[in-house]
């Protein structure tokens, strides 16, 4: 059984693929927090702006198999339309995904992506890996295609990152919506993440395009 949350044909708006026509999958449930408001202070990650919890959202639901879910989700890409590209994301997808629901989706000539806190293996077959760090943990997923780090995290210095195996590491700013009242800055995270951005070049600037165009 696969719990997606919501399902959707966007366009990626952040990081190395930002501009990149995609298929999103949103499994619902996370590892790191429960998705209730009333858990957020005591989660391992507060900052969460993304709403997980349940079935209920734009194309989601439950799906007993892995052509089930494929079959539901093909219907989402531009009819008889190549370059076809999946982001499995959450909550936190390598919760739920698996080599059935891999398999499915190279059968129906999919490239697969996957954005993840990185604390959880992941099944084989993925083709870029996108690991966004959100706890003081140690990673499981220590190499991939791309670090994208929430800035700042005063428990998440960047240094801590840097020599790992990865191709590309952005810092993104956080979104200060996600903050309580009584944790919004003065100095902006977009300010701090410019400025460590350009201070320490091996850090590239990733922008949420899709927040400013307005696009899911």
């Amino acid at each position: 059984m696969y719990n997606i949350k919501e399902a959707f044909y966007s366009l990626q708006g952040e990081g190395a693929h930002a501009g990149r026509p995609a298929l999103f999958c949103r499994f619902t449930g996370c590892n790191l927090w429960s998705g209730k408001e009333q858990h957020r202070s005591t989660a391992e990650c507060t900052f969460c702006d993304t709403d997980f919890v349940g079935t209920d959202g734009q194309n989601g639901g439950r799906f007993k198999t892995a052509s089930d879910l494929l079959k539901h989700l093909d219907t989402l890409w531009p009819t008889n339309k190549s370059h076809k590209y999946i982001v499995f994301t959450g909550g936190e997808p390598a919760l739920q995904l698996d080599e059935a629901l891999i398999l499915e989706a190279k059968k129906r000539g999919y490239t697969l992506a996957i954005e993840t806190n990185g604390t959880l293996p992941l099944p084989k077959g993925i083709d870029w890996i996108c690991v966004s760090p959100k706890t003081s943990k140690p990673l499981v997923v220590n190499q991939g295609n791309e670090l994208k780090l929430v800035f700042p995290q005063s428990h998440l210095p960047p240094s801590d990152f840097e020599h790992l195996a990865f191709d590309h590491f952005y810092l993104q700013a956080m979104d200060q919506a996600a903050l309580p009242n009584d944790q919004q800055r003065v100095d902006s995270p977009q300010a701090q993440t410019l400025r460590y951005c350009l201070q320490n070049p091996q850090w590239r600037l990733s922008l949420q395009t899709h927040k400013m165009l307005g696009i899911d």
